[in-house]
């Protein structure tokens, strides 16, 4: 501001020099024209003047010198310079010319005007008049807009200051917010803005937020996957070293004891498969191979090989099957409709039935998977793609229950696939899972 002010004062303190200068400029080429009127030349070859004091101004003033630098005529009093020339300078010239001068302490305007007769010159006319009123005005000018400069500053640096802290002061309860969590270690903490929230400052505060907010979301799961891991281990690990330790007493090997470290030896291996799986699928590890699979093929092979783990207990049944293709990695999607069709088995009672079936819907492919068993709570629905989560409440745990991996690594595929999980269960009336897949298009 400041030095915007500064730039402006200084063109205004230009233009107007140049204002006042033209209009003494302005003066001074109108009484030359007036004087030369009044001058005339004697027998002598002297300059005389018939100049009356009502012909010009009153501040201007006139002389005029010989070529043998004497005075030949004069106009008006002007102590400073009674015998001496406005301008010494300009008495050797040829053409007229404007001057300041500054000297005999006087500040004054001097047009000096070459006098001819013929092509001769005989004298020099020197028309001046004093700038002491220019100077006043400039420096009244300079006062005036110097003071407003202070002024203008010094209003501008407060109302800025005020605004700026008033903006800015929800920046400091962001700094003292996150100072407090960081000693605190408490996420849940939110910064507090009263401002509108569609402004910069209302921006940054939803980021920040919107940041704590995921950060405590990351830091819960953590926490949870960590629980649920250790919860999980546990109890395998518990039946190995039981084991061990009874065969460590009995000093002989157990055919029994060797079956049951086998198993939850290889309930350890998938957990920790399923584990390595969802990492590599969420650093983006995990390829996959999209080409081109024919669903209906491959919907008829799981079902073919899930009805020999069926068995007597369940019916499993093939519904109506549409011809579909898909871009898609082909062992990915065999490895969901195994997970579910598998799910749907485990928790449907014996004599159950579990449905399959495709059709295709626009240009979607839709296959469902729908059981009769106890169905899922509605509370727990919206759960059910968590890691380890595990609706216990309605599905008695037995030693084939699994970690509650595979529908959060079937969720991801299918994502990943362009398509969605849709999942409908009523208590007592069964669960339906449908996978939703776009349609193969030769452009892709």
């Amino acid at each position: 501001m400041g030095g915007i002010l500064l730039v402006i004062s200084a063109a205004v303190i230009f233009v107007v020099n140049v204002l006042l200068f033209t209009d003494i400029d302005t003066s001074l080429e109108h009484a030359q024209t007036i004087i030369l009127g009044k001058l005339g030349v004697n027998d002598l070859g002297i300059i005389e003047s018939r100049l009356k004091s009502t012909d010009v101004r009153s501040d201007i003033y006139m002389q005029v010198w010989g070529l043998d630098q004497k005075l030949q005529s004069s106009f008006g009093t002007f102590e400073n310079f009674a015998d001496t020339p406005f301008d010494e300078d300009a008495l050797n010239g040829s053409r007229p010319i404007y001057r300041d001068i500054n000297g005999n302490e006087a500040h004054i305007r001097v047009l000096s005007v070459p006098l001819k007769q013929g092509e001769h010159i005989i004298a020099v006319l020197q028309v001046a008049s004093s700038l002491e009123v220019v100077d006043a005005a400039r420096m009244n000018l300079i006062k005036v807009l110097s003071i407003l400069w202070v002024v203008a500053v010094l209003f501008s640096g407060i109302v800025v200051w005020f605004t700026l802290g008033q903006t800015l002061k929800p920046l400091g309860a962001i700094t003292d917010t996150v100072e407090q969590i960081n000693r605190a270690d408490d996420l849940s903490r939110r910064i507090p803005y009263q401002g509108p929230e569609d402004d910069e400052i209302g921006n940054l505060v939803g980021s920040f937020n919107q940041t704590l907010e995921r950060l405590e979301t990351l830091f819960t799961s953590q926490q949870r996957l960590l629980a649920d891991v250790s919860h999980e281990l546990r109890t395998p690990l518990t039946v190995i070293k039981g084991n061990v330790d009874l065969m460590r007493r009995m000093k002989k090997l157990d055919d029994e004891s060797m079956i049951s470290i086998d198993q939850e030896a290889g309930r350890l291996t998938r957990l920790v498969g399923g584990l390595l799986l969802l990492a590599q699928a969420e650093t983006g590890k995990l390829a996959l191979n999209l080409k081109r699979v024919e669903l209906d093929l491959l919907l008829t092979e799981v079902f073919q090989e899930m009805s020999i783990l069926a068995g007597s207990k369940v019916h499993l049944r093939l519904n109506e099957i549409d011809q579909a293709y898909v871009n898609g990695d082909r062992d990915r999607l065999k490895q969901v409709f195994i997970n579910l069709v598998a799910k749907a088995l485990q928790y449907t009672p014996q004599g159950g039935d579990v449905f399959l079936s495709l059709e295709t819907i626009g240009g979607q492919a839709r296959l469902i998977v729908r059981d009769t068993g106890p169905g899922i709570p509605a509370e727990d629905l919206p759960h059910i793609f968590e890691r380890f989560y595990r609706a216990e409440k309605s599905r008695t745990r037995r030693e084939t229950t699994g970690f509650g991996l595979g529908l959060s690594i079937a969720n991801w595929i299918v994502e990943r696939h362009g398509g969605r999980i849709e999942v409908n269960s009523q208590e007592g009336k069964g669960t339906t899972f449908a996978i939703w897949l776009p349609l193969y298009s030769n452009s892709k």
